[in-house]
Parts: structure tokens; sequence; C-alpha cells
């Protein structure tokens, strides 16, 4: 299933990462919810449960870490059977200055940079200054993702500004299941600072 444009809304909980996520409607602005996701509580191996609506009784695709608690570590998107349909892993040593993930799924592998490589370095200065690396970071970031063989856009993710982390998802190639993207989409935002 393919899903040209979506949108993720962070919802503030204390102690647990939740997301929706909603297709784009007729007017291009948010539309119907297609899943809400939960970040899975004191797991040793990172995992995230996608749902088919906020009471959670029915799970339809999730990401898992494949190793425990590594900043190597790959993750699996995994069908409502636990089948892996597609993969993503953060490069740790391309990261350091300008994160980079890489995604892939079948038939296309895709890479992602920070659009912005001065506000990436600007946001890695901010997080080591004491005390003010702990308050809320006021920059944006975007990625990109762009196939490795033919260098088209794949897919990409725009943080817009607001107290809620909310992002606008791009996904002009239509190889990319819409359970991948949605899955590197809330990875970027749960994952990111790891």
């Amino acid at each position: 299933m393919h899903v040209p444009r979506f949108f993720i809304r962070q919802k503030i909980t204390m102690m647990v990462n939740r997301y929706e996520i909603r297709g784009a409607g007729p007017d291009g602005g948010e539309g119907p919810l297609l899943a809400f996701a939960q970040q899975k509580r004191m797991k040793l191996r990172e995992e995230v449960v996608f749902y088919a609506d906020e009471s959670r009784s029915r799970a339809v695709f999730s990401f898992k870490a494949r190793q425990r608690l590594d900043v190597h570590a790959e993750h699996d998107v995994l069908d409502e059977h636990g089948t892996a349909i597609g993969n993503f892993r953060k490069e740790f040593g391309a990261s350091l200055l300008r994160s980079t993930w890489t995604m892939a799924g079948p038939g296309y592998e895709a890479v992602g940079k920070e659009r912005r490589p001065v506000l990436a370095v600007v946001r890695r200065v901010w997080d080591f200054i004491p005390y003010l690396g702990d308050i809320w970071v006021p920059f944006v970031f975007h990625f990109d993702f762009v196939d490795t063989a033919t260098g088209q856009p794949v897919l990409s993710s725009e943080r817009r500004k607001a107290i809620r982390d909310r992002y606008v998802i791009d996904v002009p190639d239509p190889r990319v299941d819409f359970r991948v993207a949605a899955s590197m989409a809330v990875a970027l935002d749960a994952l990111q600072s790891r």
C-alpha cells in the first residue's frame, strides 16, 4: 500500500511516545486516521507498534530493533503477522555531524540525511552546552531520502514548528510501502537523539 502524503502528530504523554498518523484530506490538510503508534515501554530492544486506532485493540504493523540497546541497531518493519517488509538503521559514523539513515524495502534502498548541514552542526553544539541542551530545541529538522541507485527522491519528512512535534511526510516513490514510510518517519522522531 502506497500513501503519497501523510501527517504525523506526536501526542504528549509522560511515560511513552504516542503518534497519530493521518492521511491527507481532499484539501491537502490532515485527513482520516491511518494508524496510531505507541512506543513499547521498558524494552531492551526498541519497539514501536502501530494500531488501527487509539483503542489499541488491533496491531497492524510494527518496527523492532534486531539488537539490544545499540546505537548501530537495525530495525525491521513487520506486518501484522510478524513478516519483515522493510528495514532501516541509523548510520552512526555518518551521523556524527549530520544525521544519516538508511531505509530499504523490496526493490529499493535509500539514504536519508538532514536537509540543512549547518543546522545539524548547530543542533549538536546546542546539545553539548550545559543546561541549554536540556531545553527544548528551537530548531526544526527535515530529512530527505534518495534512492541509492538512481538518486531520485523516495521520502521526505518535514517537521513543522509547533509545541507538539508535527511532521508532513511526502513519499513520491510508489515502491515505498506506507508501513515502511510511517515506521521510518516515527523513528526519525522517537530515535533521532540516540
